[in-house]
C-alpha cells in the first residue's frame, strides 16, 4: 500500500457582501432546515467563511435587494439553517420602467426571523396574486393558493422572542420563505401540468445549479 495522499485543506472564500443564488435543482433547496441553537455561533455558508448570524442577514438582505426581491431564505444562498428576510415596500408591486431605483429607498419595515413559527390566523385562501421565486427566476404564475393572515412568532438576532402579524400580500411573503425552510418551491403548490409547461426552462436551471455546485466544491 503506498503512502497517503496529504489532505489538502480547502480554501473559503471570504464572507461576501452579495451571495451567489442557489437555483432550481440545488439539492439544498428540498431539504428541511436545521433550528439555530445559538443564536451567537459563527455559522458557514458553504464554500465562504464563517461569521456570525447578524452578518449572513445582512448578506442575505443585500442579496435580495440585488434580485429586487421581498423575501429569502438562507436556503437559497446554501445554508440550511432556519432563518430568513423579508421587507415590506412601499407598493407591493415592482415597476418595471424604475428598475433602477434602489430598493432599500422604497422600504417601509424588514424582518429578520430565526426559527419562524407561522400560525395562520385567516384560512381563507387567496390565488390571485403573482408569485415568483429568486431561485427560480423569470417564472412568474398566478394560482398559487396562501392564507390570507397568518402569525408568525420567531427570535431577532438578538435572541429576543418577537411575533408578527401579516395580511394578504406580505402574509403570501411569509407563507413563501417559511415554505423554502421547509423544502417546499412555490411550484410544488401548482398543477404539475404548469411545472411541464416550464420543463425546458427547469432543465436549463438544474444544469446551471449543477455547474454551480461543482464551481463551489472546486
Amino acid at each position: 500500500m503506498g503512502r497517503l495522499s496529504p489532505t489538502v485543506p480547502k480554501v473559503l472564500r471570504p464572507h461576501p457582501a452579495v451571495y451567489p443564488l442557489r437555483l432550481y435543482g440545488d439539492p439544498v433547496l428540498r431539504r428541511k432546515a436545521n433550528p439555530v441553537s445559538d443564536i451567537g455561533a459563527l455559522v458557514s455558508v458553504p464554500g465562504f467563511e464563517p461569521v456570525g448570524l447578524r452578518q449572513v442577514a445582512n448578506a442575505l438582505l443585500e442579496t435580495m435587494f440585488e434580485a429586487r426581491g421581498v423575501g429569502i431564505a438562507a436556503p437559497q444562498v446554501g445554508l440550511s439553517t432556519r432563518l430568513f428576510v423579508a421587507v415590506e415596500y412601499e407598493d407591493d408591486e415592482e415597476e418595471s420602467e424604475h428598475q433602477d431605483t434602489p430598493l432599500r429607498s422604497k422600504v417601509l419595515r424588514d424582518f429578520v426571523m430565526v426559527n419562524p413559527v407561522l400560525t395562520i390566523t385567516n384560512k381563507k385562501k387567496d390565488d390571485t396574486q403573482t408569485e415568483g421565486c429568486l431561485s427560480i427566476p423569470n417564472i412568474y404564475e398566478e394560482g398559487v393558493k396562501r392564507n390570507r393572515a397568518v402569525r408568525v412568532d420567531y427570535l431577532d438576532l438578538d435572541g429576543v422572542p418577537r411575533t408578527v402579524e401579516a395580511e394578504d400580500y406580505l402574509a403570501r411573503v411569509f407563507q413563501h420563505e417559511i415554505d423554502h425552510l421547509n423544502g417546499v418551491l412555490f411550484l410544488d403548490h401548482l398543477p404539475a401540468s404548469v411545472t411541464d409547461e416550464y420543463r425546458k426552462d427547469l432543465s436549463a436551471l438544474q444544469r446551471q445549479a449543477k455547474a454551480n455546485l461543482k464551481e463551489l466544491e472546486g
